[in-house]
């Protein structure tokens, strides 16, 4: 274990040291924050849950001077917000849905700079979006930045569903949150003076996914990026066993397909990404993308192995979430390894800027 430690942190200083070779991108619109399976937003435990350019230079990763900050609570700023539960448009003060995020997207008994790092890069997506909103709006979010499912803890919560759920430790989560949250209030990452798309999940397979294996498009701070802590966390690796008339009726739901009369041969040909996650799978006649077949069979992630055996199916998948971005786990394994949550960001998006926010 002491090994695989001194591997991780030398590779994780090798890479804060190497700056990144500029190199072409085509960023999509961020896409809302929640949607579990396609989306580039939350994926979180507590959930258990760009143009095309080439850039001149690229920016330094955000690695700045650590100390403390005194946050100006932006009280008077707001998001506004399409409450799911209720159909209605919700103003939003931006330090209660950075409070309410981090609540909702991350256990509270993690490690307080990971809770700061969850709270940057909430704070950004939701910046992202509100901007994206203002110059191309969708009808369907009525006037909103986004939509969220507060009752569900989907996106933010309110502190009196903290309430009704922490119970007699609601104080002390509550507390810890909070500091969290203010402490970097103010603070976004930015890629080229615009906020990013911080995409983030639940737990990696060991090493983060390109964005560009995920989504129609990547970016140069959504690559790759070691997280050693992910192979420790609860659940890191689980099965899903399915019978061969289970299989073939899931697959047969997403249209005609034509199966080998063997179910041994029913999957082939695949094709994987180097942080080993499927990206692509031949069922039948058919090809599936990993993320596609995830959605198919309800699988914690796309980084998995198919066996089969005595007339039934077996998926071994590692990590939870699409993997791209900063991994929770991840972020509290570094921090209880005293990383701050400057480091944090830094690792899970190279390259990006560290600012105040502009409202």
């Amino acid at each position: 274990m002491k090994e695989k430690l001194v591997l991780f942190l030398v590779f994780f200083l090798l890479v804060m040291c190497i700056p990144m070779m500029a190199m072409g991108f085509s960023l999509p619109q961020a896409p809302a924050p929640g949607e579990e399976t396609s989306q580039a937003g939350s994926e979180g435990p507590s959930q258990a849950s760009g143009e095309e350019s080439q850039p001149q230079s690229q920016p330094e990763p955000a690695q700045q001077a650590q100390g403390e900050i005194t946050a100006q609570v932006p009280t008077e700023k707001t998001f506004k917000i399409l409450n799911e539960n209720t159909g209605k448009v919700e103003e939003v003060s931006i330090r209660d849905y950075v409070r309410g995020a981090v609540c909702a997207e991350m256990p509270p008994d993690f490690a307080l700079e990971a809770l700061k790092a969850q709270a940057v890069a909430a704070h950004t997506y939701a910046l992202r979006l509100q901007q994206e909103q203002k110059s191309s709006p969708n009808e369907k979010l009525k006037g909103a930045d986004f939509s969220a499912r507060p009752q569900d803890w989907l996106v933010y919560t309110t502190e009196e569903l903290a309430r009704e759920r922490f119970g007699d430790k609601f104080e002390q989560y509550w507390q810890k949150i909070c500091q969290a949250a203010d402490e970097v209030v103010d603070e976004i990452l930015l890629y080229e003076e615009q906020p990013i798309v911080a995409a983030y999940h639940s737990m990696s397979a060991g090493k983060t996914e390109d964005a560009k294996n995920v989504w129609e498009a990547g970016a140069p701070y959504l690559v790759p990026a070691e997280s050693f802590g992910d192979t420790l966390a609860p659940d890191y690796e689980t099965t899903v066993k399915l019978t061969s008339d289970e299989v073939k009726a899931l697959l047969q739901a997403q249209g005609e397909i034509t199966l080998p009369e063997d179910p041994a041969g029913w999957f082939s040909a695949e094709e994987r990404s180097d942080s080993g996650y499927l990206t692509q799978i031949q069922a039948g006649d058919k090809t599936f993308t990993g993320n596609e077949l995830r959605n198919i069979l309800s699988l914690r992630s796309s980084n998995v192995q198919v066996g089969y055996q005595d007339n039934a199916f077996t998926f071994t998948v590692k990590g939870y979430g699409h993997g791209v971005g900063l991994s929770q786990y991840g972020a509290d394994y570094m921090a209880r390894q005293g990383d701050g949550y400057r480091d944090i960001l830094a690792h899970y998006y190279p390259g990006t800027t560290l600012a105040k926010a502009v409202y």
